[in-house]
């Protein structure tokens, strides 16, 4: 009769689980699948994270035996980068899987493609993108569904950007869309604080803005869904426009662009995607960094910018918008957390990402 690894001398009970029968502890109430039933229980009978993946090596030895061949069980964590411990028989009998640890180890189910994706390593590829064009590279989970949304506001952005440079009455009645501190701040044309997030002043800017709203713009759509995303997107804009007439009340200079919608997109997902990972170059060597780091650069140049009196960039409308963001994004964090269970585990302290 098999007996306990931990328990030592209690024996184990044959149970059924998820379709599969497996020992269990009546004390400890601790569980051992033989060599195929965990992977079973997974539904993995081919990828074979734990039994069948023998070139899995050990972390530590424990003081527990195999309870088919009595061999020292070994201690493994159940995926790379994923430290959730589990005992593997060395001879590949079976894994033994503490009660309190369960649930998190056929999470393990959930995790290897989006462990994939996340500690992928920076290449010549990625190198030589980001050298050329001074643009990250990101690295997170793939999205559960089409960013609509996103691909409509780039497309958007960018026909009414060309309509402009190819016809000059255009490009003037659109930039009547444009927000002017000294209006809003007297009532005046706040239709602008929305029109104004859809222009920009050049292709530069365009494609900045552009090219963060398409890297993160598809996480955050993902994990608010198509409507929310857009309120969000628009309201975090308005917030930014608000915030650059607050400070500059008097001011007859038009803003536009959306770089301020785009910065509170920033906060959103500094707090959500907290495992996801950009790159950030210095000088020819790149690095992948925590979307905190990146983004705290990012604000430490602009609350330079505004300091030093820099001109031609709204850095207080980036900063308001910014700050809009990490508060609606800490109130809607436990909605998201309810709403997206893969972001919630990911963002565990059991998952370890490579930077």
């Amino acid at each position: 009769m098999k007996q306990c690894p931990q328990c030592r001398h209690k024996a184990l009970k044959i149970t059924r689980y998820q379709d599969q029968e497996i020992d269990v502890c009546p004390s400890c109430r601790g569980l051992w699948f033989e060599a195929g039933e965990f992977d079973a229980a997974l539904g993995n009978d081919e990828k074979e994270p734990v039994i069948e993946g023998k070139h899995r090596k050990a972390h530590e030895s424990t003081d527990m035996s195999c309870p088919d061949c009595d061999a020292t069980l070994d201690r493994h964590h159940l995926l790379k980068g994923y430290e959730v411990e589990i005992e593997r028989c060395p001879a590949g009998h079976g894994i033994w899987i503490e009660r309190e640890e369960l649930d998190e180890a056929l999470a393990a189910e959930h995790l290897h493609e989006p462990l994939e994706r996340l500690n992928d390593k920076t290449s010549w590829r990625t190198w030589l993108f980001q050298f050329v064009t001074q643009m990250p590279v990101e690295y997170n989970i793939r999205p559960r569904q089409r960013p609509w949304v996103t691909w409509s506001l780039i497309l958007v952005n960018t026909l009414i950007f060309v309509a402009s440079m190819v016809d000059l009455r255009f490009a003037e009645l659109s930039m009547q869309g444009a927000m002017i501190p000294e209006q809003i701040s007297t009532g005046n044309h706040l239709t602008t604080l929305l029109t104004s997030q859809f222009l920009h002043g050049g292709w530069m800017h365009l494609i900045g803005n552009m090219y963060f709203l398409w890297i993160i713009g598809d996480n955050l759509e993902d994990a608010l869904g198509h409507r929310r995303f857009l309120l969000a997107y628009l309201g975090c804009g308005t917030v930014a426009a608000l915030a650059q007439t607050l400070i500059e009340p008097s001011s007859t200079i038009p803003v536009i662009g959306a770089s301020g919608a785009i910065a509170g997109l920033f906060g959103l997902y500094l707090l959500w995607f907290r495992k996801a990972s950009l790159t950030f170059m210095i000088f020819v060597y790149q690095k992948k960094v925590a979307p905190w780091v990146f983004f705290l650069i990012w604000l430490g140049i602009n609350v330079f910018g505004m300091a030093t009196g820099a001109q031609g960039v709204a850095y207080m409308a980036h900063i308001g918008g910014f700050v809009c963001g990490l508060v609606l994004g800490y109130l809607l964090l436990n909605w998201v957390r309810q709403n997206y269970p893969l972001l919630q585990l990911l963002n565990s302290d059991k998952v370890v990402v490579q930077r």
